[in-house]
Formats: C-alpha cells, sequence, structure tokens
C-alpha cells in the first residue's frame, strides 16, 4: 500500500515536468522572437535617422538654391 501513494506522486511529479519542459521551450522561443522584434526596430531606428539626415540636407540644398535664385523673401 506505501508503494502506491509514491507512484502517483512520482507521476504527478514527472506530469509537472514535462509541462515545465513546454514551458521553457515556449519562454526560449518567445524570448528569441521578442530578441529579433528589438533588432528589427533597431534597425528601424537607423534607418530613420538616416533619412532624416538626408531631408535635412535636401532642406538646406533648396534654401541655398532659393536665395541664389532670389525666390525667397528677405
Amino acid at each position: 500500500m506505501a508503494e502506491e501513494p509514491e507512484n502517483l506522486v512520482l507521476q504527478l511529479l514527472r506530469r509537472i515536468d514535462g509541462r515545465l519542459d513546454r514551458v521553457e521551450t515556449k519562454v526560449d522561443t518567445l524570448t528569441n522572437r521578442v530578441n529579433s522584434v528589438e533588432d528589427q526596430v533597431a534597425g528601424l531606428r537607423r534607418d530613420f535617422v538616416r533619412v532624416e539626415h538626408r531631408i535635412d540636407a535636401l532642406d538646406t540644398r533648396v534654401e541655398r538654391i532659393e536665395r541664389r535664385l532670389d525666390l525667397v523673401d528677405a
């Protein structure tokens, strides 16, 4: 009789261990996916900064062209 409760406890522990393994796998997968999203967001930020700098440079050039052609009010 003492063996039956022990086996039941072992069975429950094995089921819990199996579920914990699945949870760990899912957490690892989600961690990898979040890291990937973070990398992509960082790349988008770099691209945005690059575009901003190019627009600033174009704005400066357009202002200079407008002044040379006397297209702006002084």
